[in-house]
């Protein structure tokens, strides 16, 4: 495996050497054909992981910039609600109009 990701026409080569296509696995899964498409340009799992399966591969093989190795540990989120603010807040801006 390689650190660099598949290049998208490399992708869809390898789907039509499996005898299918973008608009056809998408289509199969019940999406609209050229949502797939979406996955060659940004991260989605779900799409990631239905390419794979076409071509026979696990996801990582394909994208492997996407997928962490082990070793690395992630960054934080952001917090949802930050952490200076009450948790009794609700339908407003958080800590808008605490006194």
């Amino acid at each position: 495996m390689t650190d660099t990701d598949w290049h998208p026409a490399d992708v869809v080569a390898a789907l039509h050497k499996r005898g299918t296509s973008m608009a056809r696995v998408s289509r199969e899964a019940g999406l609209a054909s050229a949502t797939l498409a979406n996955t060659l340009k940004r991260p989605w799992p779900r799409g990631e992981w239905l390419i794979a399966i076409a071509i026979g591969v696990h996801p990582a093989e394909i994208w492997p910039a996407r997928y962490r190795r082990q070793g690395l540990t992630r960054q934080p989120r952001k917090p949802l609600v930050p952490q200076n603010c009450p948790t009794n807040f609700v339908r407003r801006s958080p800590c808008e109009g605490d006194s």
